[in-house]
């Protein structure tokens, strides 16, 4: 994937206009400050100078920041009144310096790039919300105890379904990813999620840890255990499958099977998504980003 970044337009500061002195003006007083003498270099009176380069920074939005250490990096390296050519030649070098540097954190800030990679990224046989045979794939690699994930399903999920998922123009696949240095109870609940699908019930699992992921995120193993069965109960599982099933070694394979692909993927955070399909790519996006992000990619590749 790639992505471009404008550069700021480079220009040489211009002086501020001032009236020339006539050729025949009037002899200065013994007891005035001498004159500098005449040269090819271009001389721009340091205060003016000053106010050029300060109105340059504004524009480019980083003046508050860059403008003091600018300044007082420069004033140091100047000690007479007048800024010659290549004094102020270095000057703007200094400044463009720190115009790239702005570029380069606006760059490391992207949270997608504009062009899709042409990857493969796999389905395997997690959990589906839509229609099998919807044009676009959204694929989520979660943890339930995430709160970027919680943020992702209270706030852009829903519109996600109602214009995309519930249209049958996207389907979701949500695929585990729980980070157990952070989340420690997490790979519990992926367990049990799944378990859930075994009675097709996934998906009203799914929900049900995260619309009460306050509730069972901080609790000791015994109780963890204790409620993830009663949220079975509360969506009429048979107890005992689902109990024997907690304790799969084909689950927990499972969970960790996601886990890995995820990583080959480069997807080390939650939640991260790739969208797309096997002819347009699959672009990916990490974080709970806004409803529009996901839109814009979507409807660029619907055409």
């Amino acid at each position: 994937m790639s992505s471009s970044i404008e550069q700021p337009e480079k220009s040489e500061p211009q002086p501020e206009n001032s009236k020339p002195q006539p050729e025949n003006s009037k002899p200065q007083p013994e007891n005035s400050k001498p004159q500098p003498e005449k040269s090819d270099e271009i001389t721009i009176h340091k205060s003016s100078f000053y106010k050029i380069i300060v109105g340059v920074v504004i524009a480019i939005a980083t003046a508050t920041f860059f403008a003091g250490i600018f300044l007082g990096s420069s004033s140091a390296e100047i000690n007479s009144n007048y800024v010659t050519k290549s004094e102020m030649q270095n000057m703007v070098a200094l400044l463009e310096q720190k115009m790239n540097i702005v570029t380069t954190l606006k760059s490391t800030t992207q949270v997608q790039p504009s062009v899709p990679s042409i990857i493969q990224v796999s389905l395997d046989d997690d959990p589906v919300k839509g229609d099998p045979d919807a044009p676009i794939t959204i694929i989520e690699f979660s943890d339930f105890q995430c709160p970027f994930c919680l943020r992702f399903y209270t706030q852009t999920l829903g519109d996600l379904q109602e214009n995309y998922i519930d249209t049958g123009k996207v389907k979701l696949v949500y695929r585990d990813l729980p980070l157990d240095s952070l989340h420690p109870n997490a790979r519990p609940a992926h367990i049990a999620a799944e378990c859930a699908d075994e009675q097709n019930a996934f998906w009203d699992y799914h929900d049900i840890l995260f619309e009460s992921q306050s509730e069972w995120s901080r609790l000791s193993s015994e109780d963890l255990s204790a409620k993830l069965n009663e949220y079975a109960t509360i969506l009429e599982l048979d107890a005992p499958s689902f109990g024997s099933c907690l304790s799969s070694q084909e689950i927990a394979d499972e969970v960790n099977a996601d886990s890995l692909d995820a990583r080959k993927l480069g997807a080390s955070g939650t939640p991260t998504f790739f969208i797309g399909n096997d002819e347009v790519g699959f672009v990916k996006i990490v974080g709970a980003q806004p409803y529009l992000v996901f839109k814009n990619i979507i409807d660029s590749q619907l055409g």
